[in-house]
């Protein structure tokens, strides 16, 4: 596997749920939304923000550690006769809470310019949807 090269595996457990293995060997299931497994949507929610939370929270917390850090992400589902199931109005909302004194403001002053540049540049699950980047579909083994 080449260096820039990322991957996973699904593997089908059932009719409408599958467990997804990294290359690391961690997995989550996944299904259609009738159990507690995520969907795909909520994973695609779940890979902007973390991708994004873990690029603000690298250049924060060498400033200093939150007091307390979370990420909703939202947007709509969109059912598109002629386009096609799509999501829109993607949002990422942090609510980052640093403790007072030199070391939280310091964070504090970092934290717009990092969720810019995670934004604009780092993350590269929001830099690869909103750039809209196609998506290939081979089929093997057919019977």
């Amino acid at each position: 596997m080449a260096d820039s090269e990322r991957s996973v595996r699904i593997e089908r457990t059932e009719n409408s749920r599958y467990e997804v293995t990294n290359v690391r060997g961690g997995t989550i299931s996944v299904g259609s939304g009738s159990g507690d497994d995520f969907t795909p949507v909520e994973l695609l929610l779940a890979a902007i923000g973390a991708c994004s939370a873990i690029d603000v929270d690298i250049v924060t917390s060498r400033r200093a550690e939150p007091d307390k850090f979370t990420v909703q992400v939202r947007g709509d589902k969109i059912r598109d006769p002629k386009e096609g199931n799509r999501m829109e109005n993607l949002a990422v909302e942090f609510t980052i809470r640093f403790p007072p004194g030199s070391e939280g403001d310091e964070a504090r002053d970092a934290l717009p310019r990092a969720a810019k540049m995670s934004h604009d540049r780092l993350c590269t699950v929001s830099r690869t949807v909103e750039l809209g980047t196609p998506v290939s579909i081979s089929l093997n083994d057919q019977v």
